[in-house]
């Protein structure tokens, strides 16, 4: 009997909430329990920067500029773990806007899709997400808000609440 894998979840932090904001880390909790984050270095154009936004991912502009990576090694790394595969995410809209907007920078085109994560949760997990995400973040403590950890909170939580529905978990209504 196959094993079956969890999603490949992405995260992506950026400068800011709006339209001017670009991604300045991604992160991804792959399939086989692996994780990858990379912060990136902002393209020339790419000046917002939104006091709120690293209120929250706690990443200066100048960690950014001393530990960013070229946006094309960046892209070219995300292409190479996720060729032909399917990665989700549970900010899909923002996601996937600094995603595109990453691989234009970059000038590749990118490798793989980004879906929601809504598209692969059925009810009963939809129904016991949110409790089982802040369950899963208050017995993990205090963390960093990053790209790399969000996914893997994200990826967990799916984890979880496809155990607890799948195996009759879920109490009956």
């Amino acid at each position: 009997m196959l094993r079956r894998r969890p999603p490949i979840i992405i995260d992506i932090e950026a400068s800011g909430f709006g339209p001017a904001g670009y991604p300045i880390e991604i992160g991804v909790a792959l399939d086989n329990g692996t994780k990858y984050c990379s912060l990136i270095a902002p393209a020339p154009g790419w000046t917002h920067w939104d006091p709120d936004a690293e209120k929250l991912h706690r990443v200066t502009r100048d960690v950014l500029r001393a530990h960013g990576k070229p946006i094309p090694e960046v892209a070219r790394k995300f292409n190479a773990l996720l060729a032909d595969r399917t990665a989700y995410s549970d900010g899909w809209v923002v996601d996937r806007t600094w995603l595109d907007q990453l691989f234009f920078a970059a000038g590749i085109p990118r490798a793989f899709s980004l879906s929601q994560i809504e598209l692969i949760l059925t009810e009963p997990q939809m129904e016991i997400w949110h409790a089982t995400k802040d369950a899963l973040v208050a017995e993990m403590g205090e963390r960093r808000h990053r790209a790399s950890f969000d996914a893997y909170v994200v990826q967990e939580t799916w984890e979880r609440t496809w155990h607890a529905t799948t195996e009759g978990k879920v109490a009956a209504r």
